[in-house]
């Protein structure tokens, strides 16, 4: 069975909290490529979060509907929901499955972390297992992580430390790795 299209989102979906919409879908489209290259576009919408076994029988469904004969190759011809990360046209079922399972835990910051990797997953859930928080900027880390570990500063102190310098100083020497995920949004890990 065919999943339908997404339709053009109400007024009402663009200005609503985020928090208030529901998540994109996280799916396929696999085309059938004996069709494709006969000038038909068959294809089907598949929902990537269901594992590789419902991909898999999806897609045999959709090649065994397919108008040309002797349809038996495939590829994902676009692919939505996956929050920044990329996929190829060739990505084999597993790796749509396990992408989107890390995806659906992780949301946005999920899709973003597999791209600053190159599309790696396995870098991203070994990065994730280092994460230390959400923050504005890495002077509010930086402020943070200094009134966390360091000593009680001085009031007449506090005005001249530079809390910016300080954050990007430790991003720039390896101790901290930053994903911005939206403005005023940065995620911090530790280097692990």
């Amino acid at each position: 069975m065919t999943e339908p299209l997404t339709s053009t989102p109400l007024l009402s979906e663009l200005t609503a909290p985020r928090s208030a919409l529901k998540p994109n879908p996280i799916r396929i489209y696999v085309a059938c490529l004996a069709a494709y290259n006969n000038g038909h576009l068959h294809g089907r919408w598949i929902n990537a979060t269901r594992g590789e076994a419902h991909i898999n029988e999806q897609t045999e469904a959709m090649l065994k509907a397919s108008p040309a004969e002797m349809a038996e190759e495939w590829a994902i011809h676009d692919y939505e929901g996956f929050e920044g990360a990329s996929l190829s046209e060739y990505a084999s079922f597993e790796h749509v499955a396990e992408l989107a399972e890390f995806i659906k835990e992780h949301g946005n910051l999920g899709g973003e972390l597999v791209s600053y990797y190159g599309g790696d997953l396995d870098d991203a859930k070994k990065r994730m297992e280092d994460y230390i928080g959400e923050y504005s900027s890495l002077e509010d880390y930086a402020r943070q992580f200094i009134e966390d570990c360091g000593p009680e500063i001085p009031e007449s102190l506090a005005g001249y430390i530079d809390y910016d310098a300080m954050g990007k100083d430790m991003e720039m020497n390896g101790e901290l790795v930053t994903v911005q995920t939206a403005h005023d949004e940065i995620h911090i890990f530790g280097a692990g």
